[in-house]
């Protein structure tokens, strides 16, 4: 066989080999283009896949206790309900409740504060803060090197077997953005396949009137920065926003976060201090009561059937084909031959 057909021959399964990893996910119809540049970082399935086994493996945390799945449990859609804030290694407490974990792809940026502007570098905060996971990504680095299984598995995902930090970090977040939500009763009705029934029809209207703003559809979330009216927690005295821009403007100014799956996501607000849906509404039900300074706050005066009602659409936004989807839960399946 000559060289020039033996080139062609390992061009193609080359080719094929590209083609098949590729992992493309579904943007809904209507959404906004997401922040991410997909055809400038394309993902991959074999790099999902191994971002999904880190996501799930105390490997990543200096004591071997606690992974990324500690805090951000697929069923409570990707967060916690066991306590407020983050818990960490040598049971360190956090200082803020950890975000759930979806759509992260539409996000300009993450954290509470938005200390993180790519998702590329993201789990590194968690990864090396001393109350999270208290480790650095070189010894991370150092621990998956010295696993043989790992090697091959970075093989597969990146063509060699070196492990480095930079492709530690790249592999979590394409698993992290294939998290996507977008099949919610909301969804449904959108498309015209489902109805609301007439309370949650009037939740809709209400919600509308008093909530879009900040939680703006499809993404029920703008994105921005916004004060939730709390008085300064006296634990953590927790600045939200000015942390970061050391900008005055910018206190107790925190990351809206989206509404989708609120119905799985408590306890609720950056500091965690609700434990029900119920009490966040009867926050911001009680204006007369919240901060002068915050003269921008949603302004409810609903009765009790109202904020009923506004909890019934509340819950259309719960998207059970997400929470129980088999591929963001503990990868059994890739974990076989381990």
């Amino acid at each position: 066989m000559n060289r020039t057909l033996l080139l062609f021959i390992f061009g193609m399964l080359f080719f094929s080999f590209v083609t098949n990893d590729n992992f493309v996910i579904s943007i809904p119809e209507k959404w906004p283009t997401p922040q991410h540049n997909f055809k400038h970082d394309p993902l991959s399935k074999s790099k999902v896949d191994l971002g999904r086994i880190l996501f799930y493996d105390p490997i990543l945390s200096l004591d071997s206790t606690i992974s990324c799945a500690s805090c951000h449990s697929p069923y409570n859609a990707f967060t916690h309900v066991d306590h407020n804030v983050s818990h960490g290694i040598n049971d360190a407490i956090g200082t803020r409740n950890s975000p759930a974990l979806m759509n992260l792809a539409w996000h300009p940026f993450f954290m509470w504060d938005g200390a993180i502007h790519h998702i590329d570098v993201q789990a590194l905060a968690p990864i090396s803060h001393p109350k999270e996971m208290g480790e650095t990504l070189e010894h991370v680095v150092k621990k998956l090197n010295q696993s043989v299984w790992y090697r091959a598995k970075f093989f597969e995902a990146f063509g060699d077997s070196q492990v480095t930090g930079h492709r530690a970090l790249k592999t979590l977040s394409q698993f992290q953005l294939t998290l996507v939500s977008s099949n919610a009763k909301f969804d449904s009705v959108q498309q015209n396949k489902a109805s609301f029934s007439a309370q949650e029809e009037q939740g809709y209207m209400i919600f509308k009137k008093h909530c879009n703003t900040c939680h703006t559809e499809p993404l029920f979330s703008s994105y921005q920065f916004a004060s939730n009216g709390l008085e300064m927690d006296t634990v953590f005295k927790d600045l939200g926003r000015f942390a970061i821009s050391k900008n005055p403007k910018d206190s107790f100014l925190f990351k809206i976060p989206s509404l989708r799956n609120i119905e799985y996501s408590l306890p609720y607000m950056h500091d965690g201090r609700f434990k029900s849906l119920n009490q966040v509404l009867n926050h911001y039900n009680q204006s007369n009561k919240l901060i002068k300074n915050y003269k921008k706050l949603p302004s409810f005066h609903l009765n009790s059937n109202e904020k009923v009602d506004l909890m019934a659409f509340l819950y259309t936004l719960s998207d059970k084909k997400f929470i129980f989807n088999k591929n963001y839960e503990f990868p059994r399946e890739l974990l076989k031959k381990k």
